[in-house]
């Protein structure tokens, strides 16, 4: 799979945060109710991998990846937890040659022209920018259009239902990441219904 692919599925990637692994399955059921199938599911908790697991059993429609991937040894854990892409804050060639081995597409993070270039080097032209409000945001993006015509961005990070239309609206802008699809009050409540709504306000977006 190409990452530029996720792209085609809808608008917008939730970007989220899950501390219990009996909450994964049902919100990623909630989220594919609603119309969002691609969900990545950071490791930034002791339960991610698990939860990525039981999202790739149990919900197969869904098409799950892993995010917050900073070092080799995420590559191939990501992979063997049932990833099928995944999400880092950063670029490093060594993050990327991992994620070549494994067999896992990335979207790589960056936030300046360098980092632009960098991921360029190793072959990567679909890029998420973040952290997307506080680099620059809009105004950043349309200045990176200047020299980079042929690189599309995934901006994360600050964006809200608000203000993701204007993000989409840029035509190098393919899709954005959000978390408040998935506010960590409604998964602790078990408020599945209210991710479904969001769900569906998210894939109604356009830019």
């Amino acid at each position: 799979m190409n990452t530029l692919e996720l792209a085609d599925h809808g608008p917008v990637i939730p970007v989220i945060v899950l501390h219990r692994v009996a909450d994964a399955v049902p919100m990623a059921r909630a989220l594919v109710e609603g119309g969002v199938k691609v969900l990545e599911v950071t490791l930034r908790t002791p339960a991610a991998l698990a939860c990525i697991e039981a999202i790739a059993r149990e919900v197969p429609e869904a098409i799950v990846g892993a995010g917050t991937l900073r070092v080799a040894a995420d590559a191939r854990a990501a992979k063997d937890a049932g990833s099928r892409f995944a999400v880092s804050p950063g670029y490093t060639a060594a993050l990327g040659a991992a994620c070549r081995a494994a067999g896992l597409p990335l979207l790589p993070g960056v936030a300046t022209a360098s980092e632009v270039m960098a991921a360029m080097a190793d072959g990567l032209q679909f890029l998420k920018f973040f952290p997307a409000t506080a680099a620059g945001g809009i105004p950043m993006l349309k200045a990176l259009a200047g020299p980079f015509p042929d690189i599309a961005f995934c901006p994360t990070g600050g964006i809200t239902v608000e203000t993701a239309p204007q993000f989409l609206a840029l035509p190098n802008v393919k899709v954005c990441g959000g978390s408040w699809l998935t506010p960590q009050a409604a998964v602790d409540a078990g408020d599945w219904a209210q991710i479904t709504r969001l769900a569906k306000a998210a894939s109604a977006l356009r830019g």
